[in-house]
Parts: structure tokens; C-alpha cells; sequence
């Protein structure tokens, strides 16, 4: 999957590294930077969502469409489609840029909206990946683990880099018996919760 990412891909990726670390260090405004994951995060989200069981795919919190790159790749080695919530409207639209530069508009499709509007229509979810504003966590983690099929993954963003904001959210992720969840020091920290 990595060894052959198409080229159209691998340039936009690039482009979007560029601009993440210039947003980093140039005092571009919070809610106008990309705050994507970084390359190695994407390749870990892209392993565990080609290794999740059927179900629909989805991500909270699109950004410019960085991660969801990575997911798509996953998502067209297993046939399978990605859904991905942005809120931002500016951001939903330099995402939809994204995806069509990159050429991957037949496996993912970008709803411009609150996730949670939409969450009581989510259907079964073998993998999500959750990187929007933190204070959105709990409510969303609340919505998608019901719906996780047994086996299912849900991937949570900057959990050790945001360790106070995010503490309590983890602990009861934790402590909830329908799923097993571990904390990966890889980017900014991911927990990986598995529906049992």
C-alpha cells in the first residue's frame, strides 16, 4: 500500500507536510492551520484501517484532507468507501482541493458538517478516526462506539500532546467494557480503541 502510492497522491501529501510545518512556525491563526498528523501517524491510521473489519469508514475532522489521503489509500486497497466530517467551511473546501488533485474522489466522499448532526445515521463502522476539536471528543466517542462492529477501531488524535484536555476522555474510554483501548506514542499520541 505505501510502496505503491500513486504519484498524483504522494505530490498533494508532500505539498499539504510543506505547508503543515510552515503553519507551525509562522504564526498562522489556530483555526486557519492545517494541524494534520504527521507522515508516520498517517501510515499507522492507514495500517489499522485496511486491518478493520467491514463497516463503514469515516473520519471527524478533515482539515486540507492530509489523513484522509492516507485513508483513502487503505480504503481502495480494501474496496471500501471513506465519509469524512469537516465543519469549517473554508477548510471543507480546500479538502474537496485536495481530493481532487490527488485523484481520489471515488473513494471518499466530504460532508460539510457537524458530525454530530449526522451520527444518528451512522449504520455500522468498522474503522473512524477522530481528530477535531478536542472539546468535541467525549460527545463523538459517545456516538461512534455503539455503532463500532465487533472488532472495530476507533483512533483518536493527539491524546498525549493534549494530555490535559484529553485526560478524562481517555480514562473512560478506558474503563468502558465495550471496548479494549491502548494509548500509541506515535505523532501526537493516538489511542486506539477495539470494539470486543
Amino acid at each position: 500500500m505505501f510502496h505503491e502510492i500513486p504519484g498524483r497522491v504522494l505530490e498533494v501529501m508532500e505539498e499539504l507536510e510543506d505547508e503543515d510545518r510552515r503553519d507551525r512556525l509562522d504564526g498562522t491563526p489556530q483555526l486557519e492551520r492545517l494541524r494534520q498528523v504527521p507522515p508516520e501517524t498517517g501510515q499507522f491510521l492507514a495500517l489499522l484501517c485496511a486491518s478493520a473489519p467491514a463497516g463503514s469508514v469515516i473520519e471527524i475532522g478533515t482539515s486540507a484532507g492530509y489523513s484522509a489521503l492516507w485513508l483513502a489509500l487503505a480504503c481502495r486497497a480494501r474496496q471500501r468507501q471513506l465519509t469524512t466530517f469537516e465543519i469549517l467551511p473554508a477548510k471543507a473546501s480546500r479538502a474537496r482541493t485536495t481530493f481532487e488533485r490527488a485523484g481520489v474522489g471515488d473513494v471518499v466522499g466530504l460532508v460539510n458538517g457537524d458530525f454530530l448532526d449526522h451520527a444518528q445515521s451512522l449504520g455500522d463502522v468498522g474503522f473512524c478516526f477522530l481528530d477535531a476539536e478536542k472539546n468535541v471528543y467525549g460527545a463523538c466517542i459517545d456516538a461512534v462506539v455503539p455503532n463500532l462492529v465487533p472488532g472495530g477501531l476507533l483512533v483518536a488524535d493527539n491524546v498525549i500532546s493534549h494530555h490535559d484536555e484529553l485526560e478524562s476522555v481517555v480514562d473512560a474510554v478506558r474503563r468502558d467494557a465495550r471496548v479494549d483501548a491502548v494509548v500509541v506514542p506515535i505523532g501526537r499520541g493516538e489511542l486506539v480503541a477495539r470494539r470486543v
